[in-house]
């Protein structure tokens, strides 16, 4: 049976991806799970607390199995290269959106709501440092300072990706599927990762 506090988080994820977080209240949490005032405090404290839970409790596993994954890579011998570095950022996430669709509504709204940044520094950041090292070892030939840039392009791709379907309608039409997006991004940021320092960093 599923306890009080699964409850709360299960149905707040479920309101805040279909509504938004401005948009739910605690009240409207409250009824919908069957609890009372006071087991919200108890467990959360707040509803930003609340919120800060949801998105701990998925984010520490998508980064537990992103830094086995490239540990792994570093250990097998030899410099990983940029698209197995990429691919073990960004497989773990893709695998969490596949079984939690739930959770990558809440995603969007929180980026729709300018929540990320903050969020993304308190659970996603160290982990996100740590590939950026790893992808400044992999092109020695890029400034560091230019692959953290391009880092924070990823993560932003990354976001917009993830919380949202092609607005183009062609696109659209022809590819709603996260899986093939998610390829797609990576074949990308790939490129992107190794192409030439930029003129104004050569400068």
């Amino acid at each position: 049976m599923i306890d009080t506090k699964d409850k709360i988080l299960e149905t707040a994820e479920r309101l805040i991806g279909e509504q938004g977080y401005a948009a739910t209240s605690l009240r409207q949490i409250i009824a919908e799970a069957g609890v009372n005032l006071a087991a919200v405090h108890y467990h959360f404290g707040s509803k930003e607390e609340l919120l800060d839970e949801l998105v701990q409790r998925k984010a520490e596993k998508v980064n537990a199995i992103r830094m086995s994954r490239l540990q792994a890579l570093e250990h097998a011998g030899g410099k990983p290269g940029v698209r197995v570095i990429l691919d073990a950022f960004f497989e773990p996430a893709l695998e969490m959106a596949s079984s939690h669709p739930q959770f990558v509504r809440l995603m969007g709204r929180v980026i729709s709501e300018g929540m990320m940044p903050e969020i993304a520094e308190r659970h996603f950041y160290p982990t996100v440092q740590r590939f950026i090292r790893a992808l400044q070892q992999a092109l020695p030939g890029i400034p560091p300072a230019e692959v953290a840039m391009r880092g924070h392009f990823m993560l932003g791709a990354l976001a917009h990706t993830m919380s949202s379907s092609p607005k183009t309608k062609k696109v659209a039409a022809r590819d709603t599927e996260l899986r093939r997006r998610m390829k797609m991004l990576v074949t990308f940021l790939a490129a992107g990762f190794s192409a030439p320092a930029s003129k104004a960093e050569e400068a």
